[in-house]
């Protein structure tokens, strides 16, 4: 086997992968302004099954500390509330026929330091996943050395993806000491 048979693109690319999501999620904690992506990990018990709550209603950002989601089916409203209520945003949603309305509150020190504890969560998923993206890479190098790989190219290779697996979790720990200043920021 020569090193042409073992390609770094794959585990690069669901490492970019893991660091976009974290990026996304951490989109969803608000720093004091109302934002629709508040609400975009919340997903609703409709239909018989989960579903994503920008796919029941628009959200639309009124005014800078109020959101307003307008549910099309006027029989999920209150499961869209409920939803809401239960995401642990902190927020009170009040429901005024098919729509529910938000008001963002100002941000406390306690609640700015939940939300720094909630990001240090989403960054610690992030580099789990970029592990497990690392020990997938290295089970391919087993199967790879089983195949024929010398010694040397199985370690050198090994050496690469420890190298890039390192790179990103340090993109992820950058990542959330900036959301952090973020978040603490008055």
């Amino acid at each position: 086997m020569s090193d042409a048979d073992f390609d770094l693109d794959p585990i690069k690319r669901r490492m970019e992968g893991a660091v976009a999501s974290l990026k996304q999620e951490f989109q969803t904690l608000r720093t004091g302004r109302a934002a629709s992506s508040m609400l975009e990990p919340i997903t609703v018990d409709a239909y018989g099954s989960p579903t994503p709550i920008n796919q029941l209603a628009s959200i639309s950002v009124p005014e800078p500390r109020m959101l307003a989601v307008n549910v099309w089916d006027r029989g999920l409203v209150g499961a869209v509330e409920k939803a809401i209520r239960n995401s642990g945003l902190g927020v009170n949603p009040m429901t005024d026929g098919p729509i529910i309305r938000i008001v963002v509150p100002e941000l406390n020190e306690e609640r700015r330091r939940e939300l720094t504890k909630v990001a240090g969560k989403y960054a610690e998923a992030a580099r789990v996943a970029v592990r497990n993206v690392r020990r997938d890479g290295m089970d391919q190098l087993k199967k790879a050395k089983a195949a024929g790989m010398s010694e040397d190219e199985h370690d050198l290779w090994g050496e690469e993806v420890q190298s890039l697996t390192d790179a990103f979790v340090k993109r992820i720990d950058e990542s959330l000491t900036t959301k952090e200043k973020e978040i603490m920021q008055v």
